[in-house]
């Protein structure tokens, strides 16, 4: 799973991004400090993994991995230029979805100034400033393709037809403002076709109120504007405080439990992503485990069991014979695989089997 950081410049993106990551000093306070963007990979928090382990043996736990993309501040105007112009579209294509780091502070500690692009803090303003620019350079995809797309699709190939129906029916609605997610199709093959278009605005977007540490949980008004955003789209939000969390990357496990609990927070923020970023997409995790190995898989919600092996190795998936599964409460109160087994609770299922969240499973396959 791979995520793009965005926001305007000075929000306290990248020093999100090197808390989460403890990728090293913080960023300087300069628009356009990121010209390439810093990529790094971080292990998603999951307690079912400990679990497993504590019941089963084994020489190394992997939990799933989300990989996060720290692209560069959009300004107004980026679509057409400003700042770094479309520099980051090529980044923000790639990934499965956008977090964007919203500035919910007024000051930075000790009331040193972080000046605002726009001269004040409005999240909502800075939300939309963004959705625009990217609706734009959609429009600009769009309307760069269309000619192409007209060509093509004289030779009657359903795939071409498909593409150039998705096309025209893109073009007025991202010419409103609105995003590709939007447009609501019922072909099949129009679907599949706006898939592969990779536009930036099909995303999903997880919204992170960046906000002051007198507020870690986000009950102020500028987060709260930001929540209710966030809702009216359908999306997700939630509040981080970065400098707490750069503070916390710094410190062992049993200082962290005690600042987080100074703070009257649950959990650091690197849960929270991961939690609201899996909803986000409708992801699940289903695990592996022996002798060998404990590990966490990353699947989206309704995957078949044929296909969720394949996400191992794809030999899975082409020679799937069956799955044997069994919950990760059923391995804690009975103790072991083997006593899941005489209890009957072993699980044995085929193809269309659809997976559930904290499966955990042996593949038998075709070699």
């Amino acid at each position: 799973m791979e995520a793009g950081i965005v926001g305007l410049p000075n929000v306290g993106k990248s020093t999100l991004f090197n808390a989460l990551t403890a990728a090293g000093a913080l960023a300087a306070n300069y628009p356009f400090a990121t010209i390439e963007p810093n990529v790094g990979v971080v292990p998603i928090p999951d307690p079912r993994l400990a679990q497993v382990n504590s019941k089963i043996e084994t020489e190394k736990v992997i939990p799933a991995s989300l990989r996060l993309v720290d692209i560069a501040g959009i300004v107004k105007g980026a679509s057409e230029g400003e700042g770094l112009g479309n520099k980051f579209l090529s980044h923000i294509r790639e990934v499965d979805a956008i977090v964007q780091v919203v500035r919910c502070f007024e000051s930075a500690p000790g009331g040193e100034d972080i000046t605002h692009v726009d001269g004040t803090v409005d999240p909502v303003r800075d939300i939309e400033t963004i959705a625009t620019e990217l609706v734009l350079a959609d429009l600009q995809t769009v309307e760069n393709a269309l000619p192409k797309a007209v060509r093509a699709a004289k030779g009657k190939d359903p795939d071409d037809v498909a593409r150039l129906g998705v096309l025209q029916k893109l073009e007025p609605v991202l010419s409103e403002g609105r995003p590709a997610r939007s447009l609501e199709l019922d072909d099949p093959a129009e679907q599949k076709a706006l898939r592969l278009m990779t536009l930036i605005t099909s995303k999903r977007v997880l919204y992170i109120a960046n906000v002051d540490d007198s507020d870690p949980n986000g009950e102020g008004p500028l987060a709260s504007a930001v929540r209710e955003y966030a809702s009216k789209e359908g999306m997700e939000m939630v509040p981080i405080c970065a400098r707490i969390e750069s503070e916390l990357a710094e410190l062992d496990d049993a200082d962290k439990r005690e600042m987080l609990a100074d703070m009257g927070m649950d959990e650091p923020a690197l849960d929270k992503l991961a939690r609201g970023a899996y909803h986000l997409l409708g992801l699940q995790s289903y695990y592996t485990a022996g002798p060998k190995e404990i590990r966490a898989w990353t699947i989206r919600q309704g995957t078949k069991a044929p296909q969720a092996a394949g996400v191992i190795h794809t030999d899975f998936e082409k020679g799937f014979i069956r799955a044997e599964c069994y919950a990760v409460d059923d391995l804690l109160e009975l103790g072991s695989e083997k006593a899941i087994k005489d209890a009957g609770r072993l699980r044995v299922e085929g193809k269309d089997y659809t997976m559930q969240d904290g499966d955990v499973c042996h593949f038998l396959f075709n070699r």
